[in-house]
């Protein structure tokens, strides 16, 4: 039996790094694709050395045709995708009255338009072997709440979930599954930047009022996504799963 293969875009660091180490863990095939060459290629490096099959293409969901080629060069090696995971994404403190259309439009090219790009690109040959699983990250400030000064962030969010359910419906007929994974407050390099995020103080302040008690990992994220690849998830599709620690029903 082949191994199963999964592409994950924005691996290099946080919670696609986290996704890499935890599909790795599973025995996938890990393939790891970022703008961020040198820390993709780390993360790649570091698996390798335990022992896990893995490589590093840079990918940037922004450019068509380096989607394009990047999922044509995996497939021609292993065959279809199995699991597509849509992590790539950024976020920028943009107030609505200062925001141009280049800020807001890079937002929602990155974090939205980017999915669309790799599913479009990856959906055929899923296609043809009826048989594969997508993972989009969506976030909680979108599909349950806003974030002050992040209306590009939070639309784009937002849209994550009507992307997850539009292709859901259209895939399925082809036994190919896909869902959402809407994370709370979690510790990465972005949520840290004290300028576009919360920052460590604002980290800290938080912590208390998770009902579970601690500010999430990469890896309470990444396990999600192994589950919803996995045959575990077989009847889940077209659903936004929180992974809040309880934030959001304890508000």
């Amino acid at each position: 039996m082949s191994k199963s293969t999964v592409l994950i875009s924005g691996a290099g660091i946080g919670i696609g790094k986290g996704m890499a180490e935890a599909f790795a863990a599973a025995d996938y095939r890990v393939i790891a694709t970022d703008v961020l060459a040198d820390e993709g290629a780390g993360v790649v490096s570091a698996l390798a050395e335990s022992g896990a099959d893995a490589e590093f293409h840079e990918m940037d969901v922004t450019n068509t045709d380096q989607v394009n080629g990047v999922i044509a060069s995996v497939e021609k090696a292993y065959g279809p995708i199995t699991t597509l995971v849509c992590n790539a994404g950024i976020a920028k403190k943009i107030p609505l009255t200062t925001m141009t259309d280049d800020q807001w439009d890079l937002t929602i090219d990155v974090d939205l338009k980017g999915m669309m790009r790799m599913i479009r690109a990856a959906a055929p040959a899923m296609r043809n072997a009826k048989s594969g699983s997508v993972v989009c990250l969506a976030s909680i400030a979108g599909t349950a709440y806003g974030w002050d000064e992040h209306v590009p962030y939070s639309a784009a969010k937002a849209g994550v979930s009507g992307l997850v359910r539009g292709v859901a419906i259209e895939l399925a007929k082809d036994g190919i599954r896909a869902n959402g994974i809407a994370p709370g407050f979690i510790r990465t390099a972005q949520t840290l930047d004290p300028i576009n995020s919360v920052g460590e103080e604002g980290l800290n302040a938080v912590a208390p009022s998770v009902p579970l008690g601690r500010i999430g990992d990469p890896s309470d994220i990444a396990d999600v996504a192994v589950f919803l690849a996995s045959n575990k998830a077989r009847y889940i599709t077209g659903q936004t799963i929180t992974v809040d620690g309880g934030v959001l029903v304890g508000l």
